[in-house]
């Protein structure tokens, strides 16, 4: 098989044939049918997030169940799966009490790799799963059911991208209806923030970016105003909208620590400010505790929408089925595997929501 190997920070990915062992127990494997390139992959590539070469990204991912290990019970050859990074064990103290994406059990596929190089050498697989390849082995619970009917590249979005910005609005921050949200940054994740508010019924939504194009496309998705803070002052901007005071919540999707900063100063009194976005490993942020003090404003963050993916996954996949939910409009551009560096540069340079490597 065919795969895109990250040999070096800041280098293009390499295309190389590979070899891939069969799934041991609690293991999937799967045909990649879509992987979809999310900013975190351009983090990884560039060293940004910590870890070693080689490796395989790519975690954004759908596809078809070929194999199963030894005691798999949840999927079986055939079945069309939504691939995730969010691997759970379900006996955990997090599991126990419904928060699966907080898992902290160490499975096998961090410490081991199913995939090889002709030579025999293992590579890491990005996050258990290593989309950016023809197969991956990934743990059962990564893998979700979906319909035979939902076309490969928009239920790949739903493995990160949607569930991120999407449950940070309705699970992490749990948005009341008619309350005041700020999103700041209108990339593929922002924008699943911004139609989040709009389904939950937040009023005003103000996307907050640079880019006048993401600004428009902000706007289909269920933002009521815009700011371009390359042009205005943002935080004045949000005062005004919000009576004064501030906004209710406000969601940062870029991985800027200047946005946090920004951000909190948006907020009003008991205002949540969640991150989202993912900064470089190293950035550091400081503030003031009192603003946290007298205006009892929360500064938090949200890991992967608080998702807890087999049970909202299918929910996420009838609301795009009823037209509530936009996955269409989200996609960009398909690309084949061999022109995977092409599809990232264009990400990297803000001219795409979400590329999309088609392996079919």
């Amino acid at each position: 098989m065919k795969a895109a190997i990250c040999y070096e920070f800041g280098k293009p990915l390499v295309i190389e044939e590979v070899d891939i062992d069969p799934p041991k127990q609690g293991e999937v494997k799967v045909k990649m049918a879509a992987t979809a390139i999310c900013h975190s992959d351009i983090h990884d590539m560039k060293g940004e997030l910590g870890g070693t070469v080689p490796f395989v990204g790519g975690h954004e991912c759908a596809g078809y169940v070929e194999e199963v290990g030894k005691g798999v019970t949840e999927v079986k050859p055939g079945d069309h799966v939504v691939v995730s990074l969010l691997a759970s064990c379900g006996t955990c103290r997090y599991c126990r009490a419904g928060l699966p994406s907080l898992c902290n059990t160490v499975f096998t596929l961090d410490r081991e790799s199913r995939i090889r190089t002709k030579k025999g050498k293992y590579i890491r697989q990005m996050v258990k799963i290593g989309g950016f390849a023809e197969y991956a082995v990934v743990t059962e619970s990564q893998a979700v059911p979906i319909p035979d009917d939902l076309p490969m590249d928009r239920a790949s979005l739903l493995a990160c991208g949607v569930i991120t910005g999407f449950g940070a609005i309705v699970n992490r921050a749990k948005v009341p209806v008619m309350s005041s949200c700020v999103i700041i940054g209108t990339g593929g994740v922002g924008l699943n923030a911004v139609q989040g508010a709009a389904i939950s019924g937040a009023y005003p939504i103000i996307a907050v970016d640079i880019s006048d194009s993401k600004l428009k496309a902000a706007k289909k998705f269920g933002a009521t105003h815009t700011i371009n803070s390359a042009k205005k002052d943002a935080v004045k901007e949000v005062k005004k909208l919000t009576e004064g005071v501030g906004a209710d919540y406000v969601f940062v999707t870029v991985g800027n620590t200047n946005a946090i900063i920004q951000g909190v100063g948006m907020s009003g009194p008991r205002g949540m400010t969640v991150i989202v976005g993912l900064p470089k490993i190293t950035d550091t942020i400081t503030l003031s505790p009192f603003a946290f003090i007298k205006d009892e404003r929360v500064l938090t963050g949200g890991f992967m929408g608080t998702t807890n993916i087999k049970l909202e996954i299918p929910k996420l996949v009838g609301l795009y089925k009823a037209g509530i939910l936009k996955l269409d409009e989200l996609i960009t551009a398909h690309y084949p595997l061999e022109k995977i560096n092409d599809a990232i540069g264009a990400v990297e340079r803000g001219e795409a929501l979400r590329n999309i490597i088609m392996f079919e």
